[in-house]
């Protein structure tokens, strides 16, 4: 058992599907080539078993301390403390944007111990996160934060293994030009690069997306697109481009010519990725010290409760959180 990779597992927010995923997952053979943590409050798990329909033998504690791996056994670490507060499903809240930071700040703390080699989070939502203390613009930014983080880090989103990073992100689109320099361009490049092999592709194909119509109705092509893909050929990384938009996840994904794409803005790429796989989406966090996933989707409030719940997603984020884990202990 101690040669297995460690997994945190989180109940995601209270009030929409995360806690009857997390309980489906659990129930998926795969779970059983990792040691599982599931970290959170007791009774938000009862509820979200109940709703899936799982039953789950495992073994509660109230620190990482009383864990013992050699048992065998899949561990539930309590972060109650005595608390039993009853959840709404389906609502936004203090508290449950406050029970959901408990717990990542406890995983996260873990993974900076080395006591953790992965986390993979079932959804939260910004709001509850929001209302419940969390003072940055998204997870990402207080997990890199808290794991001080301090070279380039982005968001990765995956769907059938084919991965996506962009250059900006929330930003509005009129500002976009300006971060279109060849040393912003290089950095996610890298970063995917290094990503993808960790995730077990030995030579990633990295396509990168272009920024005007066709590639060719601009200068940000010629001026700091292609100096940027330039560069990663000379670092050794199989880059291609610049694709234009519009066709670029037919050349990169459905026709298979490539195995991820850096994008420059972000409805380029999710467009594309949700266009071609909205349900099976995954989110991994990238650029920092300890993998950490997620199913791409939110916490889908309208039907929380119902078990409805499409547990693909949630899936292939703990796929991918064990193969990293797992190839960055070889690396």
């Amino acid at each position: 058992m101690l040669h297995k990779k460690k997994i945190a597992l989180l109940l995601g927010d209270p009030s929409g599907i995360g806690p009857e995923l997390v309980s489906k997952l659990l129930s998926e053979e795969i779970t059983n080539k990792a040691n599982i943590i599931v970290i959170g409050e007791k009774t938000i798990f009862e509820e979200g078993s109940k709703i899936s329909g799982k039953s789950h033998n495992l073994k509660v504690v109230e620190s990482f301390d009383q864990i013992n791996f050699e048992s065998g056994d899949k561990f539930f670490l309590d972060i109650s403390n005595g608390k039993n507060h009853k959840y709404k499903l389906s609502e936004c809240s203090k508290e449950s944007g406050e029970s959901v930071l408990d717990a990542l700040n406890l995983a996260l703390d873990l993974a900076k111990e080395n006591k953790i080699d992965a986390i993979n989070f079932g959804p939260f939502n910004k709001t509850s996160l929001k209302l419940g203390g969390n003072k940055f613009s998204d997870e990402l930014h207080l997990m890199a934060e808290k794991l001080e983080v301090k070279n380039f880090f982005c968001e990765f989103n995956v769907v059938d293994n084919f991965w996506t990073a962009r250059v900006t992100s929330h930003i509005p689109i009129s500002e976009v030009p300006s971060h279109i320099k060849k040393e912003k361009i290089i950095k996610p490049i890298k970063l995917i690069n290094e990503a993808m092999k960790l995730n077990g592709v030995k030579k990633p194909r990295v396509a990168v997306q272009a920024l005007n119509p066709h590639a060719e109705f601009g200068t940000e092509e010629k001026d700091e697109i292609i100096p940027a893909i330039e560069l990663a050929k000379s670092l050794g990384i199989n880059a291609d481009g610049p694709l234009p938009c519009d066709t670029s996840f037919i050349t990169a994904f459905k026709n298979k010519k490539h195995d991820c794409i850096v994008g420059m803005y972000h409805d380029a790429l999710q467009s594309g990725l949700k266009a071609f796989g909205f349900d099976r989406g995954v989110t991994v966090q990238g650029g920092l010290p300890v993998p950490i996933t997620t199913p791409a989707h939110g916490t889908a409030f309208d039907i929380a409760g119902k078990n409805e719940a499409n547990l693909e997603p949630t899936l292939n984020s703990f796929k991918i959180a064990l193969t990293m884990a797992e190839n960055k202990s070889n690396d």
